[in-house]
């Protein structure tokens, strides 16, 4: 073999080293650690190794860095001697320059890391070896960099922080339901359970004119026939009036031990526990949980009663509306044509205009609250307003209180700001 076959021969070795290097550096910076740490944790070896390597990224980066510039350098001053020696001084370092720039760029570069990209963990695997012995050859380059990494930092000092923000692993979430990673139903309750902490009992709650509660002077028949009015398993019971709430009635508790009996109903009433409505709904899951209760009563400064929060409440901010055999299913926002929205005023405002694909700073909870708000006063049925470019238009009052409304969007008119 002469010298001229064995510099081709080195060159192609190093357009595959470089090719290597170049489809490991992809692999690693791209592949899925979640997926690889699955398959570390069912006894894959190799994706122990890549996690491992990839623990170490720094050095690990070092290593490829300096192994492909050592290939590259090395194939192109190869060639150029090789086509000196072939063409001549003059056009053999042009053609040279020329040429390897195009193989390596192809071959090297663009190719093995387009590659390595449709499945990195496949050849973080493949290369996880291979990567772990050069790391040992090039320690002693891989320490010098570390040292200079250092002086760098110490150098240009960043603040950076590197840790994971809600709005981020959202978007991740969001991600990995448009690739079809994750369905529809699964991408929901990620979402509500990364939200859950920052809801409050306020936003959930069952307010005061909606409660059903009983006095503990009400007749045994009173008590019965609101247990079967309401379909509920259990109600508040007040002294004189709804903001002295002293417990909460069960139903099998009062047909067991007082309807047919003597018995006294604060003999057997639960102890309620009240809150503020600013309780984050995660802690309220959990004192709940410890008192092994199912409603909270929530309280103002004065110590009236707001409202009330139930279990159920706090559980379909997770999974969505839980319907049982005595609930009326309602849509709170229905969609009637493009553009036109029938709306219930009990409808959380947040939630509303979420729907509505636009945010809000809101000072109210619900969409009654918010329409008075807007108009300054209680509104009449028929009344309408516009907001922005939306139409508002009262359907239905209930009393003082908005109880359904139409939305129609207006797209000619652009929002302001």
């Amino acid at each position: 073999m002469n010298s001229n076959s064995i510099s081709l021969a080195i060159i192609v070795i190093c357009i595959i080293m470089s090719a290597y290097f170049s489809a490991t550096e992809t692999a690693f910076s791209s592949l899925n650690r979640i997926r690889v740490k699955n398959m570390a944790d069912k006894g894959n070896k190799r994706a122990e190794l890549v996690l491992k390597l990839a623990g170490n990224y720094d050095g690990m980066l070092s290593t490829i860095l300096i192994g492909n510039n050592i290939v590259n350098i090395a194939c192109a001053s190869i060639a150029t001697v090789l086509f000196v020696k072939l063409l001549g001084e003059d056009m053999g370092a042009s053609v040279s320059t020329v040429a390897t720039t195009i193989v390596v760029l192809i071959f090297g570069e663009v190719s093995p890391k387009s590659i390595a990209k449709e499945s990195p963990e496949k050849f973080a695997m493949f290369s996880a070896p291979f990567l772990k012995g050069f790391m040992v050859v090039l320690t002693p380059f891989n320490f010098l960099f570390r040292q200079w990494k250092k002086f760098l930092s110490k150098l240009v000092k960043t603040s950076e922080d590197r840790s994971i923000t809600e709005e981020e692993l959202l978007t991740i979430v969001e991600e990995a339901e448009q690739d079809g990673g994750i369905g529809t139903q699964e991408s929901d309750l990620i979402r509500n359970a990364i939200e859950f902490t920052e809801v409050e009992a306020g936003d959930i709650l069952t307010p005061r004119v909606d409660v059903v509660a009983v006095s503990i002077e009400d007749s045994r028949d009173s008590i019965a026939g609101a247990f079967a009015d309401s379909g509920f398993s259990r109600l508040p019971i007040y002294l004189e009036n709804i903001d002295q709430i002293v417990g909460i009635l069960y139903q099998k508790d009062f047909y067991n031990y007082v309807y047919h009996t003597d018995e006294k109903l604060e003999n057997i009433v639960r102890r309620p526990l009240f809150i503020t409505k600013t309780k984050k709904i995660n802690i309220l899951l959990k004192e709940l949980q410890a008192a092994k209760s199912h409603i909270a009563v929530v309280i103002d400064e004065f110590g009236g009663t707001v409202g009330i929060v139930t279990l159920e409440d706090i559980l379909e901010e997770l999974v969505g509306e839980i319907w049982d055999e005595h609930d009326k299913v309602v849509m709170e926002i229905e969609k009637e044509g493009e553009g036109v929205y029938t709306v219930l005023g009990s409808t959380n405002a947040e939630r509303f205009f979420e729907e509505l694909d636009r945010e809000e700073e809101l000072e109210v909870t619900t969409v009654s609250g918010w329409v008075m708000d807007e108009l300054g006063k209680i509104p009449e049925e028929g009344e309408q307003f516009q907001f922005e470019n939306l139409k508002i238009t009262v359907l239905k009052m209930s009393g003082r209180r908005v109880e359904k409304i139409r939305v129609e969007v207006l797209p000619q008119i652009e929002r302001a700001g």
